[in-house]
């Protein structure tokens, strides 16, 4: 297995460095999944962390300007590493106004992820700093534990409010309740309620538009026989919440998510060139 990156442009490298620090709030520990195309940061901690999943998804393309791999074999051209996003979220912060950053899958000791920063120097001769990130590597067998998380069949599927109106929010809740009710109907309603024995606060929002989902013969789905004004629900942690909003550092274009009924919150940031999902049971 071989791998090596190499980020020459500033811009990219800024954008580079906010995405892994939104995911470094999102999990303590994380699978990294390099192909030829793509990499993808991935949680899939179905029962120790109240089951809550994320799935983000970067072409490489729009990131890198060298990228070479060669995974565990022919057929099966990818690499699944196991690290702490925290890690490399640090050493890029060294790398705010570096010439060049160079990743590269090393195993010295043990396997490793060596992120080289080249800094400007006044000399003609360049600073380097290196940063060797631990990693594990996932053996092919377990390789099917980290496929894509299915869209589930949905009740409501709506438009986010503005994440860092929803964020006030949901900051000023989280003082009053641990959990908070997510409710949404197909009229472009959403309302976020904590119900506690001393307490009821509702926030609405309106006219924030449902997404028109295709279904499988290209017709819209947004579920026909369901009334537009009825309200899908779901109580979810309000830490895992707020964890998704405080730790946004990239604008996503477009926010939505989809409610299961008393199940699951499925959220869907997207960004031209980054697609952020995360998925938040709901409590008993």
């Amino acid at each position: 297995m071989r791998f090596r990156a190499k980020i020459v442009d500033l811009a990219c490298l800024n954008h580079f460095s906010r995405v892994i620090n939104t995911i470094a709030k999102l999990a303590k520990t994380c699978t990294l999944r390099l192909t030829v195309s793509k990499l993808y940061f991935i949680l899939s901690d179905k029962v120790a962390n109240g089951g809550v999943s994320m799935w983000c998804e970067l072409c490489q393309g729009n990131f890198f300007d060298e990228f070479q791999m060669e995974g565990a074999a022919a057929e099966h051209n990818e690499i699944y590493l196991e690290l702490v996003p925290e890690n490399l979220s640090r050493a890029l912060k060294t790398a705010q106004s570096a010439k060049a950053v160079k990743i590269k899958l090393t195993n010295k000791h043990c396997p490793c992820l060596r992120v080289a920063v080249e800094l400007p120097s006044l000399s003609s001769s360049s600073r380097i700093v290196t940063h060797d990130i631990p990693v594990g590597v996932i053996p092919r067998r377990l390789w099917n534990d980290f496929r894509e998380p299915s869209v589930p069949d949905f009740d409501v599927s709506i438009y986010l409010p503005v994440l860092k109106t929803m964020k006030s929010v949901v900051e000023r809740m989280k003082n009053l309740s641990n959990s908070i009710v997510i409710e949404a109907n197909l009229n472009g309603e959403m309302n976020l309620k904590i119900e506690t024995e001393l307490v009821s606060v509702t926030t609405h929002f309106k006219d924030l538009g449902n997404p028109p989902w295709a279904s499988e013969d290209g017709c819209p789905s947004s579920a026909p026989e369901r009334d537009l004004e009825s309200m899908a629900e779901a109580r979810i942690d309000i830490r895992k919440l707020q964890q998704l909003l405080a730790g946004q550092q990239v604008n996503p274009t477009k926010a939505l998510c989809n409610i299961v009924s008393k199940r699951i919150v499925h959220f869907i940031l997207l960004h031209e060139d980054v697609s952020l999902q995360y998925f938040i049971p709901a409590l008993a």
